[in-house]
């Protein structure tokens, strides 16, 4: 039985506001590549080009993960950018990548910003989808997400996500997804505790200055006459007593 999808309450946001008007364009606007307005094959591998970038992040762009039966397949219209952005997601690059070094919450996160164009509202948005994960899978998940009507009304079939009404800073879907804090702390790399690092700096110093200069009456100084010790066995000789001569060891006057 599949649980249904926890309620949250959107939270306003940039995407959620309407434009007012052409003033609005500038350099921080997104391009929009379509399916429609594709007739070369310049145009075609600029949009598929545009695709990765979008979900694979320019971070994680390799020859390796390129999906080249389903580029075919987009430059032969045999499938829609949709379905091109549902596989490159469900690809197995993409799960090695961004899913495996990620808990749910943050691959929600991070889902949401490359698939839907957008943060996630807070945290209990993130706490529904991530029990999505739990319940059917990433593969499940990315089809909801592909699926659902949100996607539906901002991108359609034929084009490729974007970030909705960016407004300053960087395109927010080129997040690192290997330096999050919980991956960090799960590979043990932390912050930096500078104040161990000095404890155990002058510590090391401490211990080098002992060996270099010893006090009077160190352990180190009687080191050297230790050595010269031997302590093998020494070998004994057994004497009997018919072998002494009592009367010889007596002293006598003279």
């Amino acid at each position: 039985m599949t649980l249904p999808l926890l309620a949250y309450r959107p939270t306003t946001q940039n995407h959620r506001v309407r434009d007012f008007g052409r003033a609005e364009m500038n350099e921080d606007s997104p391009r929009i590549y379509r399916l429609e307005d594709v007739s070369t094959p310049d145009e075609m591998d600029a949009l598929i080009w545009a695709a990765y970038r979008q979900i694979f992040s320019e971070h994680v762009i390799l020859q390796a993960c390129r999906q080249v039966t389903l580029e075919s397949q987009l430059k032969n219209r045999a499938i829609t950018v949709r379905d091109f952005i549902r596989g490159l997601a469900q690809s197995d690059p993409f799960y090695r990548l961004v899913v495996e070094p990620n808990n749910n919450y943050r691959l929600v996160d991070i889902c949401l910003r490359r698939i839907l164009g957008r943060a996630a509202y807070n945290k209990e948005e993130e706490i529904a989808w991530s029990i999505r994960i739990a319940t059917q899978g990433f593969r499940g998940f990315v089809n909801e997400l592909v699926d659902s009507d949100e996607y539906t009304e901002n991108f359609g079939d034929n084009v490729v996500p974007y970030q909705r009404r960016r407004m300053q800073g960087r395109p927010f879907n080129l997040v690192t997804p290997r330096y999050d804090g919980n991956y960090r702390a799960k590979e043990g790399i932390g912050f930096i505790d500078w104040n161990y690092v000095l404890i155990r700096f002058y510590q090391q110093q401490s211990q080098t200055r002992r060996q270099v200069f010893p006090k009077a009456g160190d352990p180190a100084l009687y080191r050297s006459l230790a050595k010269q010790l031997d302590t093998r066995p020494q070998p004994t000789t057994t004497v009997r007593v018919q072998e002494l001569d009592f009367l010889a060891k007596v002293p006598r006057r003279r």
